[in-house]
């Protein structure tokens, strides 16, 4: 049943590219995503225990994060059919977009599922790749550019991952493990790893999933990728595609602390995790594009997942909240900004000010999704940065909880000169006027999704707080 997950996207893709009229193809996209939420409501509900030997199975951990990729995609796909009617200057790029999509929400559902480090790589690789024509949707220079900076760098992190995954498949068979890759035949046999070669092969592929992460300084193709596609699809990169990758990391980091190493590989997560940080607030000070803002804005929230997984513990399961937290956050940024955009003509400084004047119901949703993000009560992200902070304490990492907040404050201060510009500073008055105007198609979905944040913040409904309990155990329970 879980395999229908991806089923239905994939035939709901093939089908799409025989609908001729473009209104009715866009709709397919919240039809979609609604019975993919409902039917992954219902395979969690069931709890049905994967099968030993499985190539592909739903357990909690993949639960949880396709959780979140259906619900982002839901907020996108609502959002999509009045977004697309309002750009009919590219209309023959409507058929790609609602495909990609589609296909999207398809090879993610099977890479969460997925239990072999080969089969991980290829539909990582596959789900990756579905971004590459979204980005190119507007069809300049700028945008065919960050496209062939998407697909370049990218292209070099996926080879060290599968250079990675096969050193991984070595240890296994300097092992005498025999043929079986599957992860729950790793962790039971890690003990019996080389560790050299496994360190060796999670090094690989901590840089190469890193680098579809975005975690700096391997993020180089994000500020240009998101910058230069529309809102709802940098909201997908950077809540899909992102944490397709941050999973795979996971499914071998579960391997790495069964086989006693897990003491390297936090000390590189929480490496890489403040330094995406810290490379993240240098490039969000005196930031001029709103969506350029939000993509280091991206890298930060990369880093925090990172720092969350090498502080170790308790600190797991509020990475894996701050997951979801982020992600409903930055969609509503990423949307609300898409509408400011079209309602300036510009997403840059100083032409792009003002917003609370000229789109209302956008602009408030813009500050707003800055306070969310930068961590500001009751909303989610408070609650899993508060977590994260108390969990470094209470372990005795008090210099990373003590660094932890300075970067946060550094960034809070960094993204606010920007984002009150956006909302509250004076019109150019010799902008032109374009026709854009908030509609409840344009803004109801971010509304929704922005009250989620707030809910999340405030109560964790008790099957959701069970799946991340469970999710986070399969990542720390083997831990030494």
């Amino acid at each position: 049943m879980t395999l229908l997950l991806a089923f239905i996207p994939i035939a709901a893709a093939l089908a799409g590219f025989f609908i001729r009229s473009s209104p009715v193809r866009a709709r397919l996209l919240p039809i979609v995503a609604t019975i993919h939420l409902g039917l992954l409501l219902v395979c969690l509900a069931r709890g049905d225990q994967p099968m030993a030997g499985a190539w592909f199975a739903l357990d909690a951990l993949g639960g949880w994060f396709l959780l979140v990729i259906s619900s982002l995609f839901n907020l996108c796909a609502w959002y999509a059919p009045a977004y697309l009617a309002s750009r009919p200057e590219q209309h023959g790029n409507h058929r790609i977009l609602v495909l990609c999509m589609l296909a999207f929400l398809g090879l993610a559902s099977l890479m969460v599922q997925a239990q072999h480090p080969a089969v991980v790589w290829v539909v990582m690789e596959a789900t990756a790749m579905t971004a590459a024509p979204m980005i190119y949707f507007d069809r300049h220079q700028r945008s065919l550019e960050a496209t062939w900076k998407y697909l370049m760098i990218g292209s070099v992190g996926i080879a060290l991952a599968l250079l990675g995954t096969m050193f991984v498949a070595y240890a296994a068979h300097q092992a005498q493990h025999g043929s079986s890759l599957l992860f729950n035949d790793l962790i039971a046999n890690a003990q019996a790893l080389p560790p050299t070669w496994l360190r060796a092969g999670f090094v690989l592929l901590l840089v190469g999933y890193g680098t579809k992460m975005g975690l700096a300084p391997l993020h180089a193709w994000k500020p240009d990728a998101y910058g230069e596609s529309p809102g709802m699809i940098g909201a997908l990169m950077a809540g899909g595609v992102t944490s397709c990758a941050f999973l795979a990391l996971l499914r071998l980091y579960a391997v790495i602390t069964a086989a006693g190493q897990a003491p390297m590989a936090r000390e590189m997560f929480l490496a890489l995790g403040f330094l995406s940080m810290a490379w993240a607030g240098v490039f969000l000070v005196r930031q001029k594009d709103i969506k350029r803002l939000l993509a280091y804005s991206s890298v930060e929230h990369m880093g925090i997942l990172a720092v969350g997984i090498g502080l170790g513990g308790a600190a797991i399961r509020f990475a894996l909240f701050h997951l979801a937290a982020n992600t409903l956050v930055k969609g509503v940024l990423f949307l609300s900004a898409g509408n400011i955009h079209r309602a300036f003509a510009s997403k840059h400084l100083p032409f792009a000010s003002g917003a609370i004047a000229r789109a209302p119901v956008s602009g408030w949703l813009f500050l707003l999704g800055f306070l969310a993000i930068t961590g500001s009560p009751p909303f989610a992200p408070f609650v899993s940065e508060f977590g994260l902070t108390m969990a470094a304490f209470n372990s005795g990492q008090t210099w990373a909880g003590i660094l932890f907040l300075v970067l946060l404050g550094c960034i809070f201060l960094g993204m606010s000169a920007t984002v009150l510009q956006v909302v509250h500073g004076v019109p150019d008055p010799d902008m032109p006027r374009t026709r854009y105007e908030d509609t409840p198609a344009t803004t109801v979905p971010l509304i929704v999704a922005l009250l989620l944040a707030l809910v999340l913040g405030l109560w964790l409904p008790a099957p959701l707080d069970r799946l991340l309990t469970k999710a986070a155990a399969g990542i720390e329970g083997a831990a030494p």
